[in-house]
């Protein structure tokens, strides 16, 4: 996980376990062979008081043959050979030492005996004679080695008579069958690790799924539930099955905050996992849609008003979304949505035109739907004047005017309530645009900074001016623009935009009677406007072009 290695737990327990294994099963046989060792010195030291009493006596035997016959080497040779069978290690020694350090002789496997050299030795040996202690346990070092004996001191012979052995040789065939004892316990852990391999993945498949399974989670960003089918019954399967628990209620949790909190907001919030109040000056587009006749539609509807608006907005808002707008705010009869908050490659402008001409369709084809209804209806009868008015309440028509430019976008509120919003003049313009759809007769109104971004990236829709007013609380004028369509009007509608054009150029030249004439000719609704607001009068003189708004 990022540049953290993630090590299943499975393989944490079985390396712990195994360690243990190999360091409980190495301090047994140390132990043992240590024991082992104790206990063969003990019974070597036994055996080895036994081989001095054997000595020893031959010794006093050979003395007395000596003393009959004169000679010291037979009788030596008799005593060199009487011990020889019970030397059966490598460096097994049997010495008839002198005070003075000299040798009466010396029987020894393996290498030649170098003479009894360790003088320390020699002077307890004499210490203790000079004590009364003519008899007892040795150690001595000769060719390097350290031997572990017995002795016990010929007063006929003048000599200490000393069996002994070394110590490499008592331990050798213990060390033997502790490297013995040591690999077979490697083979056997070896082979439990496999066979425990297998058992704890067995034992932690489940949660090597559940791992899994949390990794997409994290990598889609979305909760989901854990396959805890064929899982046993044991407490992993319950945190499990807590989990999924845990995630069902998230999950009803985001989906209500998805539904209450506009996308941005929502997609900020997984990435960053925190929302501040904070908010900054960006550049956006803002459309502004309304329902037409609304205070008819409530006057006769009711609380049924409810369910037609939900209608209305489940097919409104799902046509923003498409378009990667973000709901800014739902008032009533209106729908204010912002663009280019999602960060897309995507033309902001021309998102929010597509949207605003789904909107007018879906709407369209509702209104449709309930044109069809009343036909059905009247095949077999009339409609009643209660019926009359619930009809031509629940045929929708909306508005929409687009905006945009420099814009506050962010939350305000408190550290207890907070609301994503937009601020500024732009966004109370598209609402003026949206406002003048119904006096122009026209379904969408678009600025002309929408215009100048669509036509960037975009033929579809070509760009009528409509005309430019100021509206109340302005000093200044403002051109307004109809976004038409060319997949959905026919060339002869687009024709009737082109004579209207030239109408409204005359308009402006302050040439009202040819501005007329074209009006008339185009026979457009919008059309209508300009030729009651021109009537039969001519320009003003100071006609600059621009349309005073009384009302907003």
């Amino acid at each position: 996980m990022g540049k953290t290695p993630i090590i299943p737990i499975s393989a944490k327990i079985l390396a712990v376990f195994v360690c243990l294994l190999l360091l409980s099963n190495f301090t047994t046989n140390f132990i043992n062979v240590q024991l082992n060792q104790s206990q063969i010195i003990r019974l070597t030291n036994q055996i080895l008081v036994n081989e001095l009493k054997d000595l020893y006596t031959n010794a006093s035997n050979q003395f007395e043959i000596y003393k009959y016959s004169q000679d010291q080497d037979s009788a030596v040779s008799a005593m060199k050979e009487s011990i020889t069978k019970s030397l059966v290690y490598d460096d097994s020694v049997a010495l008839a030492v002198r005070p003075d350090a000299t040798l009466l002789f010396c029987q020894k496997t393996g290498s030649s005996f170098p003479g009894f050299v360790d003088l320390g030795a020699l002077k307890t040996l004499k210490q203790n004679l000079t004590d009364g202690i003519t008899e007892g346990s040795i150690n001595f070092s000769a060719n390097g080695e350290s031997y572990l004996g017995v002795y016990k001191y010929h007063e006929e012979w003048k000599v200490f008579l000393i069996r002994a052995e070394t110590l490499s040789d008592l331990r050798r065939d213990s060390n033997r069958v502790f490297l013995l004892v040591t690999a077979i316990i490697i083979v056997l852990t070896v082979l439990f690790l496999f066979v425990g391999l297998l058992m704890f993945k067995n034992i932690f498949k489940n949660i090597r799924t559940m791992t899994e399974s949390l990794y997409k989670m994290k990598a889609s960003q979305k909760m989901d539930l854990l396959d805890l089918s064929g899982a046993p019954n044991d407490d992993i399967t319950y945190l499990s099955a807590s989990f999924n628990a845990l995630s069902s209620t998230i999950n009803n949790l985001l989906g209500i905050f998805q539904k209450f909190v506009s996308q941005d907001v929502v997609k900020k919030a997984y990435s960053d996992h925190v929302i501040h109040l904070e908010g900054t000056q960006r550049e956006l587009t803002i459309l502004f849609s309304d329902i037409r006749g609304f205070t008819y539609m409530t006057e006769t509807l009711g609380n049924d008003i409810i369910n037609l608006l939900n209608i209305h907005y489940d097919r409104t808002i799902k046509t923003i979304h498409e378009q990667y707008g973000v709901i800014g705010s739902i008032i009533g009869d209106a729908v204010l949505a912002v663009y280019g908050t999602m960060n897309t490659f995507e033309n902001k402008s021309l998102q929010a035109v597509k949207s605003a001409w789904n909107i007018t369709q879906v709407t369209a084809e509702l209104r449709q739907k309930m044109i069809e209804k009343r036909e059905k209806i009247e095949e077999t009868r009339s409609l009643t004047e209660a019926e009359e008015r619930v009809y031509k309440a629940v045929l929708l028509d909306v508005g929409v005017g687009i905006d945009g430019g420099k814009v506050f976008y962010g939350n305000i509120g408190s550290s207890e309530h907070m609301t994503n919003t937009v601020i500024g003049d732009n966004v109370n313009s598209s609402s003026r645009l949206e406002g003048l759809t119904r006096v122009y007769k026209l379904p969408v109104i678009v600025s002309e900074y929408i215009k100048n971004e669509v036509e960037k990236v975009s033929l579809q829709y070509k760009m009528y001016e409509i005309d430019t007013v100021q509206v109340k609380g302005k000093t200044e004028g403002k051109t307004i623009f109809f976004p038409l369509d060319t997949t959905l009007y026919s060339k002869e509608d687009i024709s009737k935009y082109d004579i209207f054009a030239q109408g409204l150029t005359a308009y402006y030249q302050g040439d009202w009677k040819s501005a007329r004439q074209h009006m008339k000719a185009s026979g457009l609704e919008v059309s209508q406007v300009f030729l009651e607001r021109m009537g039969n009068k001519s320009a003003p003189e100071d006609w600059s072009g621009i349309w005073t708004m009384t009302t907003k």
